[in-house]
Order: C-alpha cells, then structure tokens, then sequence
C-alpha cells in the first residue's frame, strides 16, 4: 500500500477563537472521506524545517498583529526559510488569517516569503475579517478539507 500523505497544518491559536478555527481546519482536513492523508497540527513555536521538509502540503494560520503576521508564524518562516528553500519548491499550500482589520498587511507578508520559498498556492486565502463571526469556522473546515481531498486525490 502506498504511504499516506502528510498535511502539516502551523497554525498561531492565541486566543479561543483562534483555536477554534485551527480546529475546523483539523476538522475539514481530517473529513472521513479522506482516507490516505495524515494531518499533523502544530503550534508555529513547535514547528520546523524537519516537519515542512516531511510534508506533502502545508496549511498556515496566523492572526494580523499590527498588520503583519503573528510573531509566532514569523519565527517558524525565520527558522525554516533556509534549509527548506531548495527542498520545498512547489510546496503545495494555503492559509487563513484572523484579521481585526483587512489583513492586506498579512496577506503581502506570507505572499512574500512563499514567494521566495516558490510554493505554490493551492486555494485563494481566507482572511476571517472584522469581528468573530461563526461562518469563519465553516470557511476554515471547508479549506482543509480542500486541501487535504486534493491532496487525497492526486491533484497535486
């Protein structure tokens, strides 16, 4: 039998809202009818090279702090760049962010540095904007349940 692929999801969850979003991607990429794809969550702190590196496809999570992205998410870019940048070219990716305000900041951020990296963007970027609504839950279950079904199915 084939091995499963494996979908990293580096998620920052501060607060419990954040969780609960990092949860419903967990959720969405863990569907029951995705057999052959094994999810691993981890915080971005708890994160590294080695897991990008072992990777199929990756989520990534963060909140707009004063319109960049988390410290934490920042800290898992500054020590993953380098020794990923030759050896995840074509990375398949997507990632939300939980903004208070527009996210544009975040967004041209993590753009740039997947950018130099060279992944490549499997679905738009869901950005959670203004006040905590519940229908970002379900944006967040339906988006790693689209990476992790393409994953499944061989799209990439």
């Amino acid at each position: 039998m084939d091995r499963k692929k494996k979908l990293l999801v580096v998620s920052h969850a501060p607060s419990p809202n954040t969780l609960t979003l990092r949860n419903a991607v967990a959720q969405g990429a863990g569907h029951e009818d995705i057999e052959n794809v094994e999810v691993t969550v981890l915080a971005p702190f708890d994160a590294g090279p080695d897991d990008v590196l072992a990777c199929d496809a990756i989520i990534l999570g963060t909140t707009e702090n004063l319109g960049y992205m988390s410290g934490a998410l920042k800290d898992f870019f500054d020590r993953s760049y380098y020794p990923c940048l030759e050896k995840t070219q074509g990375l398949p990716f997507g990632y939300y962010i939980r903004a208070g305000h527009d996210g544009t900041g975040t967004q041209r951020a993590i753009e740039s540095i997947t950018t130099g990296l060279r992944w490549k963007a499997v679905q738009e970027p869901l950005i959670c904007r203004g006040e905590y609504r519940d229908e970002f839950e379900e944006q967040c279950r339906e988006l790693g349940m689209y990476v992790a079904a393409s994953l499944d199915a061989g799209l990439f």
